[in-house]
Protein backbone atom coordinates (compact mmCIF):
# COMPACT_ATOMS: atom_id res chain seq x y z
CA UNK A 1 0.00 0.00 0.00
CA UNK A 2 1.52 3.13 -1.15
CA UNK A 3 1.87 6.23 1.24
CA UNK A 4 0.42 9.45 0.03
CA UNK A 5 3.32 11.90 -0.23
CA UNK A 6 2.54 15.06 1.46
CA UNK A 7 2.76 18.11 0.06
CA UNK A 8 4.90 21.09 0.87
CA UNK A 9 2.71 24.00 1.43
CA UNK A 10 3.54 26.81 -0.93
CA UNK A 11 5.36 29.47 0.28
CA UNK A 12 3.57 32.69 -0.59
CA UNK A 13 6.02 35.34 -1.69
CA UNK A 14 9.37 35.62 -3.12
CA UNK A 15 11.93 33.13 -1.34
CA UNK A 16 14.44 35.84 -0.36
CA UNK A 17 18.07 34.81 0.99
CA UNK A 18 19.50 37.54 3.61
CA UNK A 19 22.25 39.51 2.70
CA UNK A 20 25.76 39.11 3.39
CA UNK A 21 26.86 40.87 6.45
CA UNK A 22 29.43 43.72 5.88
CA UNK A 23 32.92 43.09 7.12
CA UNK A 24 32.76 46.62 8.16
CA UNK A 25 30.09 45.08 10.61
CA UNK A 26 31.87 41.98 11.71
CA UNK A 27 33.83 42.84 14.79
CA UNK A 28 31.15 44.09 16.44
CA UNK A 29 29.19 40.91 15.99
CA UNK A 30 31.54 38.54 17.99
CA UNK A 31 31.19 37.68 21.12
CA UNK A 32 35.05 38.03 22.16
CA UNK A 33 37.15 40.31 20.96
CA UNK A 34 40.86 41.79 21.62
CA UNK A 35 40.75 44.79 20.64
CA UNK A 36 44.22 45.73 21.43
CA UNK A 37 45.87 42.95 19.56
CA UNK A 38 43.18 43.32 16.56
CA UNK A 39 44.70 47.01 16.50
CA UNK A 40 48.20 46.02 16.32
CA UNK A 41 47.63 43.74 13.66
CA UNK A 42 45.51 45.88 11.40
CA UNK A 43 48.48 48.39 11.55
CA UNK A 44 51.05 45.99 11.18
CA UNK A 45 48.92 44.74 7.99
CA UNK A 46 48.23 48.44 6.16
CA UNK A 47 52.35 49.08 6.92
CA UNK A 48 52.99 46.17 4.47
CA UNK A 49 50.26 46.04 2.14
CA UNK A 50 50.94 50.15 1.87
CA UNK A 51 47.44 50.11 -1.07
CA UNK A 52 45.12 48.59 1.07
CA UNK A 53 42.89 48.81 3.70
CA UNK A 54 42.19 46.16 6.27
CA UNK A 55 38.14 45.70 6.35
CA UNK A 56 38.42 42.87 9.15
CA UNK A 57 40.63 41.02 11.46
CA UNK A 58 39.85 37.93 13.02
CA UNK A 59 41.78 35.81 15.23
CA UNK A 60 41.17 31.94 14.52
CA UNK A 61 43.91 30.22 15.81
CA UNK A 62 46.01 29.81 18.79
CA UNK A 63 49.11 27.59 18.77
CA UNK A 64 51.73 26.84 21.55
CA UNK A 65 55.02 25.12 20.70
CA UNK A 66 57.77 24.76 22.88
CA UNK A 67 56.50 27.30 25.10
CA UNK A 68 56.00 29.67 22.13
CA UNK A 69 52.33 31.12 21.44
CA UNK A 70 51.54 31.54 18.00
CA UNK A 71 48.51 33.65 16.81
CA UNK A 72 47.00 32.71 13.50
CA UNK A 73 44.88 35.88 12.35
CA UNK A 74 42.29 36.22 8.89
CA UNK A 75 42.64 39.60 7.33
CA UNK A 76 40.59 40.93 4.98
CA UNK A 77 41.54 44.05 2.92
CA UNK A 78 39.56 45.83 -0.01
CA UNK A 79 41.73 43.59 -2.44
CA UNK A 80 43.37 40.76 -0.96
CA UNK A 81 43.22 38.08 1.98
CA UNK A 82 45.92 37.46 4.30
CA UNK A 83 47.01 35.26 7.51
CA UNK A 84 48.86 37.38 9.81
CA UNK A 85 50.88 34.82 12.48
CA UNK A 86 52.60 37.04 15.07
CA UNK A 87 55.06 36.61 17.30
CA UNK A 88 57.36 38.29 14.79
CA UNK A 89 54.64 38.85 12.92
CA UNK A 90 54.76 37.91 9.20
CA UNK A 91 51.74 38.29 6.30
CA UNK A 92 51.04 35.00 4.24
CA UNK A 93 48.93 35.33 1.25
CA UNK A 94 45.70 32.90 1.33
CA UNK A 95 46.07 32.16 -2.36
CA UNK A 96 49.71 30.69 -1.83
CA UNK A 97 49.22 29.14 1.87
CA UNK A 98 44.83 28.14 1.77
CA UNK A 99 45.41 26.33 4.92
CA UNK A 100 45.87 27.86 8.28
CA UNK A 101 47.62 25.43 9.60
CA UNK A 102 50.19 24.76 7.06
CA UNK A 103 50.83 28.72 7.04
CA UNK A 104 51.75 28.34 10.88
CA UNK A 105 54.13 25.57 10.62
CA UNK A 106 55.60 27.26 7.83
CA UNK A 107 56.10 30.59 10.07
CA UNK A 108 57.33 28.62 13.14
CA UNK A 109 60.16 27.02 10.81
CA UNK A 110 60.71 30.38 9.27
CA UNK A 111 61.05 32.02 12.56
CA UNK A 112 63.05 29.66 14.08
CA UNK A 113 65.49 30.29 11.73
CA UNK A 114 65.58 33.88 12.07
CA UNK A 115 66.14 33.58 15.78
CA UNK A 116 69.35 31.47 15.17
CA UNK A 117 70.93 34.72 13.49
CA UNK A 118 72.72 36.69 15.59
CA UNK A 119 70.92 39.19 17.23
CA UNK A 120 72.83 42.26 18.62
CA UNK A 121 69.46 43.04 20.63
CA UNK A 122 70.22 46.98 19.43
CA UNK A 123 68.26 48.95 17.10
CA UNK A 124 69.87 49.21 13.31
CA UNK A 125 70.81 52.98 13.83
CA UNK A 126 72.58 52.58 17.14
CA UNK A 127 74.49 49.18 15.09
CA UNK A 128 75.52 51.45 12.36
CA UNK A 129 77.27 53.57 14.78
CA UNK A 130 80.09 50.41 15.41
CA UNK A 131 79.64 48.36 12.24
CA UNK A 132 82.98 46.99 12.53
CA UNK A 133 82.28 45.82 16.02
CA UNK A 134 79.00 44.48 15.30
CA UNK A 135 80.21 42.51 12.33
CA UNK A 136 83.06 41.04 14.27
CA UNK A 137 80.77 40.15 17.36
CA UNK A 138 78.61 38.27 14.60
CA UNK A 139 81.45 36.48 14.09
CA UNK A 140 82.04 35.03 17.29
CA UNK A 141 78.69 33.85 17.52
CA UNK A 142 79.27 32.13 14.43
CA UNK A 143 82.35 30.54 15.60
CA UNK A 144 80.73 29.63 18.56
CA UNK A 145 78.11 27.78 16.87
CA UNK A 146 80.45 25.57 15.21
CA UNK A 147 83.14 25.21 17.75
CA UNK A 148 83.92 21.51 19.13
CA UNK A 149 87.60 22.01 20.58
CA UNK A 150 89.31 24.23 22.89
CA UNK A 151 91.37 25.83 19.52
CA UNK A 152 88.06 26.71 18.42
CA UNK A 153 86.87 28.49 21.53
CA UNK A 154 90.40 30.45 21.26
CA UNK A 155 89.12 31.22 17.80
CA UNK A 156 86.31 32.84 19.01
CA UNK A 157 88.00 34.94 22.18
CA UNK A 158 89.95 36.43 19.15
CA UNK A 159 86.64 37.56 17.15
CA UNK A 160 85.58 38.88 20.47
CA UNK A 161 88.94 40.66 21.10
CA UNK A 162 88.65 42.16 17.92
CA UNK A 163 84.86 43.58 18.58
CA UNK A 164 86.00 45.58 21.56
CA UNK A 165 89.00 46.75 19.50
CA UNK A 166 87.22 47.76 16.98
CA UNK A 167 84.58 49.67 19.60
CA UNK A 168 87.21 51.65 20.41
CA UNK A 169 89.01 52.89 17.06
CA UNK A 170 85.25 53.59 16.11
CA UNK A 171 84.35 55.57 19.43
CA UNK A 172 88.11 56.93 20.71
CA UNK A 173 88.48 60.76 19.88
CA UNK A 174 91.71 63.14 20.66
CA UNK A 175 89.57 65.31 22.77
CA UNK A 176 88.84 62.89 25.24
CA UNK A 177 92.40 62.63 26.44
CA UNK A 178 93.07 65.17 29.29
CA UNK A 179 95.61 68.18 28.99
CA UNK A 180 98.99 66.69 29.60
CA UNK A 181 97.83 63.28 29.47
CA UNK A 182 99.45 60.51 27.15
CA UNK A 183 96.98 59.14 24.80
CA UNK A 184 96.57 55.01 25.23
CA UNK A 185 98.03 53.15 22.36
CA UNK A 186 95.25 52.31 19.44
CA UNK A 187 94.99 48.52 20.52
CA UNK A 188 94.39 49.41 24.49
CA UNK A 189 90.70 48.65 24.84
CA UNK A 190 90.34 49.67 28.88
CA UNK A 191 92.27 52.23 28.54
CA UNK A 192 90.13 54.27 26.07
CA UNK A 193 87.13 52.52 27.80
CA UNK A 194 88.29 54.78 30.83
CA UNK A 195 88.22 57.76 28.59
CA UNK A 196 85.50 57.11 26.76
CA UNK A 197 82.94 56.49 29.89
CA UNK A 198 83.84 59.63 31.41
CA UNK A 199 82.92 61.58 28.25
CA UNK A 200 79.01 59.77 27.98
CA UNK A 201 78.61 59.49 31.55
CA UNK A 202 80.20 62.68 32.89
CA UNK A 203 79.36 64.57 36.57
CA UNK A 204 78.37 63.32 39.87
CA UNK A 205 75.18 62.13 39.14
CA UNK A 206 76.30 59.91 36.74
CA UNK A 207 79.42 58.69 38.74
CA UNK A 208 78.26 54.84 39.05
CA UNK A 209 77.35 54.41 35.43
CA UNK A 210 80.63 55.50 34.71
CA UNK A 211 81.88 53.10 37.27
CA UNK A 212 80.00 50.47 35.99
CA UNK A 213 81.43 51.03 32.26
CA UNK A 214 84.80 51.12 33.46
CA UNK A 215 84.45 47.75 35.44
CA UNK A 216 82.52 45.61 32.71
CA UNK A 217 84.75 46.76 29.88
CA UNK A 218 88.08 46.12 32.04
CA UNK A 219 86.89 42.82 33.02
CA UNK A 220 85.83 41.92 29.63
CA UNK A 221 88.57 42.89 28.26
CA UNK A 222 90.81 40.37 30.74
CA UNK A 223 88.66 37.42 29.85
CA UNK A 224 88.90 37.57 25.88
CA UNK A 225 92.50 38.12 25.75
CA UNK A 226 92.33 35.11 28.41
CA UNK A 227 90.10 33.44 26.55
CA UNK A 228 92.27 33.65 23.28
CA UNK A 229 95.30 31.73 24.75
CA UNK A 230 93.46 29.40 27.22
CA UNK A 231 94.44 25.82 26.20
CA UNK A 232 91.17 24.80 28.53
CA UNK A 233 88.79 26.39 26.91
CA UNK A 234 85.59 24.90 26.88
CA UNK A 235 82.46 26.22 25.10
CA UNK A 236 80.82 27.69 28.48
CA UNK A 237 83.74 29.93 28.08
CA UNK A 238 83.26 31.17 24.70
CA UNK A 239 79.48 31.90 25.53
CA UNK A 240 80.31 34.10 28.66
CA UNK A 241 83.05 36.01 26.42
CA UNK A 242 80.44 36.31 23.46
CA UNK A 243 77.60 37.83 25.88
CA UNK A 244 80.10 39.89 27.71
CA UNK A 245 81.36 41.29 24.60
CA UNK A 246 77.79 42.12 23.43
CA UNK A 247 77.17 43.98 26.71
CA UNK A 248 79.80 46.37 26.56
CA UNK A 249 79.01 46.88 22.78
CA UNK A 250 75.92 47.64 23.47
CA UNK A 251 76.14 49.64 26.78
CA UNK A 252 78.67 51.56 25.04
CA UNK A 253 77.23 52.08 22.23
CA UNK A 254 74.05 53.50 23.72
CA UNK A 255 75.91 56.16 25.41
CA UNK A 256 77.52 57.12 22.49
CA UNK A 257 74.52 57.05 20.51
CA UNK A 258 71.95 58.94 22.78
CA UNK A 259 75.01 61.52 23.32
CA UNK A 260 75.68 62.12 19.75
CA UNK A 261 72.00 62.09 18.84
CA UNK A 262 71.29 64.81 21.96
CA UNK A 263 68.91 61.93 23.80
CA UNK A 264 67.79 63.20 27.09
CA UNK A 265 67.38 60.63 29.97
CA UNK A 266 64.06 62.30 30.88
CA UNK A 267 60.95 63.86 28.51
CA UNK A 268 61.16 67.47 28.77
CA UNK A 269 57.36 67.69 28.95
CA UNK A 270 56.48 64.83 31.66
CA UNK A 271 59.78 64.13 32.93
CA UNK A 272 58.87 60.46 31.87
CA UNK A 273 62.20 58.08 31.38
CA UNK A 274 60.42 56.41 28.44
CA UNK A 275 61.72 58.45 25.80
CA UNK A 276 63.78 57.56 22.29
CA UNK A 277 63.30 57.59 18.80
CA UNK A 278 60.40 56.11 17.71
CA UNK A 279 59.38 55.17 14.00
CA UNK A 280 56.43 54.90 12.31
CA UNK A 281 55.05 51.73 11.52
CA UNK A 282 53.21 52.95 8.78
CA UNK A 283 55.99 54.84 6.93
CA UNK A 284 59.29 52.40 7.76
CA UNK A 285 60.89 54.70 5.23
CA UNK A 286 61.02 57.41 7.19
CA UNK A 287 63.56 58.42 9.92
CA UNK A 288 62.58 58.00 13.30
CA UNK A 289 61.93 60.93 15.80
CA UNK A 290 62.18 61.77 19.32
CA UNK A 291 59.43 60.74 21.28
CA UNK A 292 58.13 59.85 24.87
CA UNK A 293 55.62 56.86 25.18
CA UNK A 294 54.38 57.90 27.86
CA UNK A 295 52.73 61.31 27.26
CA UNK A 296 52.75 61.19 23.82
CA UNK A 297 55.32 64.16 23.19
CA UNK A 298 57.94 63.80 20.10
CA UNK A 299 59.91 66.71 18.29
CA UNK A 300 57.34 67.87 16.34
CA UNK A 301 54.01 67.51 18.31
CA UNK A 302 52.03 68.42 21.34
CA UNK A 303 51.70 65.85 24.17
CA UNK A 304 48.61 63.84 24.22
CA UNK A 305 46.46 64.23 26.93
CA UNK A 306 45.22 61.02 29.01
Amino acid sequence: MKRKSKRRPKVKGDCIFPPVIPTSELPNLRFKRDSLAETAVREYVESKARDEKVTHAERLATEYVLGQKYDGWDVWTDKARYWAIAPMMNLYSQGLFPSLDYAISFHIGLTARIRSEPDPGVERMEQALLPSAWRKWEQAVEALTEAEEAEDFQAVGMRCRESLVAMVKAAARPEMVPAGATAPKRGDVAGWCNLIANQVAHGSSASEVRGYLKAVSSSGWALVNWLTHSSSAARTDGSLAVELTQHIVSTFGTALFRQLRGIPDRCPTCGSYKIGLRGDPRHPETEPRLGCQACGWSEDRTPVDN
